[in-house]
């Protein structure tokens, strides 16, 4: 998998949202654990389709999960 400037709030939103665990997760979005792990990690960007879905596990808009860095001048 090829590292991302994507970076994202996954663990801290997580331990806001009632310590949910990476599997728990995993399992209301549709995927391994790995995966849910390989997205906090930043090795691995999400489709826009499970971004989404993660952003409405947390009830929270897209930017509060993941965040692109500005291209400096």
């Amino acid at each position: 998998m090829k590292p991302t400037r994507v970076t994202n709030s996954l663990r801290a939103l997580r331990f806001t949202h009632g310590q949910m665990t990476q599997a728990e997760l995993a399992t209301k979005i549709g995927v391994t654990r790995q995966t849910v792990i390989a997205i906090e990690q930043g090795r691995y960007s999400p489709s826009l389709e499970m971004a989404f879905q993660i952003a409405h596990v947390f009830g929270v808009p897209l930017e509060d999960v993941f965040q692109y860095p500005e291209e400096s001048s």
